[in-house]
């Protein structure tokens, strides 16, 4: 089976649980294979994690799908990605909001995905090296956040990036397992929406856990 094939038969299997057109038409515009090592390119279109480096993953594309949607996004959003990585998440995020704002701790992987996502032609995407503070208090408020890392709790300093009304999509557990968090913020407050169990990499930064 080719790669395009391989998109085709991903697609239509997360289709049949999300349904979501847009979510799922930028999935099949943005080319995967090109976010992973050129060893794991034949593995891009399996619905499952693979390794980047530096002891990251490239998430599970039911899961970037399902995380993507839940933003609810219609073209004109700020969005803020805590954990670029190979860069994928932020061009599926490209693909539906005005301005993508991503963050990566490791510089290795923030040059990678610098680079892809220029390749590709994505002008509405900056990739920032991260700071102590968590998220990119530079550009807020954003009108979505999404966390591609487990954090031990909703950090306020991301709800204090976030505009009243706005989604933030965020894993919240242990270091080895969490709960998939929907969070919308209120003009006080905030609501939650438990979505799935999954597993993601630790959130590392001042407001979830520390580096040692």
């Amino acid at each position: 089976m080719n790669l395009e094939e391989a998109r085709e038969r991903l697609i239509l299997h997360i289709s049949r649980e999300l349904h979501d057109e847009r979510v799922l038409d930028a999935m099949h515009r943005v080319p995967r294979e090109l976010f992973v090592p050129q060893a794991e390119r034949h593995l891009a279109y399996e619905d499952r994690p693979l390794p980047i480096g530096e002891g990251q993953t490239i998430s599970q594309p039911f899961i970037v799908a399902l995380m993507t949607q839940a933003l609810k996004l219609t073209g004109t959003e700020k969005v803020l990605e805590l954990g670029a990585g190979s860069g994928y998440q932020a061009a599926i995020l490209a693909e539906l909001a005005r301005e993508v704002i991503t963050v990566e701790r490791l510089q290795s992987l923030a040059d990678t995905a610098r680079q892809t996502l220029a390749s590709l032609g994505y002008t509405n995407v900056k990739v920032y090296l991260a700071e102590e503070t968590i998220g990119w208090q530079a550009e807020a408020p954003y009108d979505a956040i999404m966390v591609t890392a487990g954090a031990p709790q909703i950090p306020p300093k991301l709800l204090e990036q976030l505009t009243v009304g706005g989604r933030m999509v965020i894993p919240v557990g242990s270091m080895w397992d969490q709960d998939l968090l929907q969070v919308t913020k209120q003009k006080k407050g905030f609501t939650v929406n438990n979505m799935t169990p999954c597993r993601f990499v630790p959130l590392i930064g001042e407001g979830a856990w520390s580096d040692n």
